[in-house]
């Protein structure tokens, strides 16, 4: 016999040695026959038959208990190479016929109403073939502690048949990613004959990973004697996974934590440092990219002549500034005001939009050094630094407001109801003019506008006409200040007044005149601006604008807004408020058309109060006009 007959041998006595191994450890009796004789029994046949199991046995009715000339038939009229299922009546057992070319192979099954004993037996069988976790059971006493045998689930989980596995070390399950901290943890309770319980990565049969949770267990007989390990196998691939995605996550957090405390503090200090636009800009690019994370940090805007995006200020990494407004992340963010990311060329470009107030002040784009995704957190701070850096700039650009006249004035109409000098004039016929607004700590911002309606001899009927028209209006509330002979000083308040939602988008309000519903607004934006942006806020937000007219106008020496605003941050909140409500009120006037008590009552003030502020405010006005400050 050459070496491949000898293989050939070996290999199929293998496989006779796995499949007699999977028999014996079946709980039903299995009995083969052929030529009328048994020619092998398991265990379980050989103790419900009293067969020997040693040697071949003649089948007989008093062997089979009474059962062989119903088999015999029932096998004769089978078809080799097929199964038929015989159910004997009143006998415990229904049975199951293999049959082949030369003899058949009978299982023997327990019915419902069969004995006790074995019933129990048989319930305990189903109990662990049909438990929801693996089962395997070795025999130590043979060479290499073989599985002889496996349960359904085990064979669902591993893949592999019942015939593939028995006979095999359970190590057959190993793969290269398996724990070999585990695996010899395993070894070494099989050694030591004790319990352990591990979890490890897994290979089925197919190679397809999965996470195990083996516990195995030494069984020993009644004299003590070790005979069989049994282990039992949960795929716990889900929670495994869960809980790399929940370590993932807190080490994610806790890096971005570390990293970005350190990096919001920063932009925080810089965007109340900083003096200028330009300081702020560059201050906040330099901290971005002094992180690991990114290696360059741009802020750009968008420049509608030549549909390019210009970079202000940069660090790092020199930016990819995209030549047409398509496409480039920083290109979607200004076209949608939303955050916009995508990887390309080995790194990733995430771009934030720079707006307040609905006023566009540019985009922020980070670019980081590798393909890696930003996170979601990420980008939760990074808006936020955006947003910080956008309030910054707006500070600064309505602080520069108060300071320059290099201005674009604007002339524009208004006719939505919603902003009061509209509302107020559509329902009286009075014509208002806008003299200046009050802010009062802790109180809404409120406008003082002149008054003057139909020609009347009575001065009464104007202030009368217009505080009855507008009792209708919601959300405005007026007052009466002075009457004149025709004319009045009134004080509206609103939820949202029109100056100050300018101001705060860096816009200075010049001029207000409303008549007959429409309202004609005189407004200075300053020349650094976005002065497209600031006008589109004003359309969105009030319908109906119609823009009329720009001018440009350069700066020349000391402003009388800069004089102004010089002289009103000397000026406290009280000594402003008295000296404007007087000048307004008449009150340098001659006869005076409001006394100073009516003034001071106007101001919740004693007329002393309203006096010693008065003379405080015409002290600082004559020290600044004489140049003696």
């Amino acid at each position: 016999m050459d070496t491949s007959d000898t293989e050939s041998t070996d290999q199929e006595s293998d496989s006779m040695s796995n499949a007699t191994v999977a028999l014996e450890q079946m709980v039903d009796p299995v009995v083969t026959v052929a030529d009328g004789a048994v020619t092998y029994a398991n265990e379980a046949a050989c103790e419900e038959f009293s067969l020997t199991g040693d040697e071949e046995e003649e089948a007989t009715d008093a062997t089979l208990e009474g059962r062989w000339a119903t088999l015999r038939a029932e096998i004769d009229e089978t078809t080799a190479g097929t199964v038929r299922e015989v159910k004997l009546e009143d006998d415990g057992y229904d049975v199951r016929i293999h049959r082949d070319v030369d003899g058949a192979t009978l299982i023997f099954q327990q019915t419902e109403d069969a004995n006790s004993s074995t019933n129990d037996r048989a319930v305990k069988a189903r109990a662990v073939n049909e438990a929801p976790v693996g089962v395997a059971i070795s025999d130590p006493s043979l060479e290499d502690n073989p599985l002889v045998y496996v349960n359904d689930t085990y064979q669902d989980l591993s893949g592999y048949e019942f015939e593939d596995i028995v006979g095999r070390n359970c190590r057959v399950l190993q793969g290269p990613d398996s724990d070999p901290h585990a695996v010899e943890e395993m070894r070494a309770a099989i050694d030591d004959e004790r319990p352990v319980t591990v979890e490890l990565k897994n290979y089925r049969k197919d190679g397809t990973e999965f996470w195990n949770e083996v516990t195995i267990a030494p069984v020993y007989d009644g004299r003590g004697e070790l005979t069989n390990y049994v282990g039992f196998q949960n795929d716990i691939t889900a929670r495994k996974e869960a809980e790399f995605e929940a370590e993932r996550r807190t080490e994610e957090l806790e890096y971005t934590l570390e990293r970005v405390e350190g990096l919001i503090q920063d932009v925080t200090d810089v965007v109340a440092g900083s003096t200028t636009r330009s300081e702020l800009e560059a201050a906040v690019c330099d901290r971005i990219v002094a992180e690991s994370a990114y290696d360059g940090a741009w802020i750009g805007e968008r420049n509608p002549e030549t549909r390019t995006v210009d970079v202000r200020t940069a660090a790092g990494r020199s930016p990819d500034v995209p030549d047409e407004l398509d496409g480039h992340p920083a290109t979607k963010t200004l076209e949608t005001a939303a955050v916009s990311i995508d990887t390309i060329g080995g790194s990733t470009r995430a771009a934030f939009p720079l707006f307040y107030n609905d006023i566009e002040y540019g985009v922020l784009t980070v670019r980081t050094g590798t393909e890696r995704d930003i996170t979601d957190r990420e980008t939760v701070i990074l808006s936020a630094l955006a947003r910080a850096v956008a309030s910054g700039v707006n500070a600064r650009e309505t602080s520069r407001m108060l300071a320059t006249d290099a201005v674009v004035a604007v002339d524009l109409e208004l006719t939505d109801a919603s902003a009061a000098p509209v509302a107020v004039s559509r329902a009286t016929d009075c014509r208002l003019e806008y003299r200046r607004s009050v802010h009062r700590t802790g109180a809404k911002t409120s406008s003082l506008f002149t008054a003057t309606g139909p020609s009347s001899d009575d001065s009464t009927d104007v202030s009368a006409a217009i505080a009855e028209a507008t009792t209708a209006l919601d959300g405005v509330d007026l007052s009466i200040l002075v009457e004149r002979d025709d004319e009045c000083l009134v004080e509206l308040s609103t939820e949202e007044n029109v100056v100050t939602w300018l101001s705060e988008r860096g816009v200075r309000t010049q001029a207000i005149s409303a008549e007959n519903g429409r309202a004609r607004l005189t407004l200075e934006i300053p020349r650094s601006a976005d002065v497209r942006s600031v006008i589109e806020a004003i359309e969105d937000r009030y319908d109906g604008t119609d823009v009329i007219s720009f001018q440009h106008r350069e700066p020349n020496g000391e402003t009388r807004q800069e004089f102004a605003a010089r002289l009103e941050e000397e000026l406290t909140e009280r000594q402003f408020a008295s000296i404007q409500r007087a000048y307004l009120g008449g009150y340098f006037e001659w006869p005076r058309p409001a006394t100073g008590e009516e003034l001071a009552e106007s101001l919740g003030v004693s007329r002393p109060t309203f006096h010693e502020h008065l003379r405080n405010a015409e002290a600082k006005l004559c020290r600044a006009f004489f140049g003696d400050d």
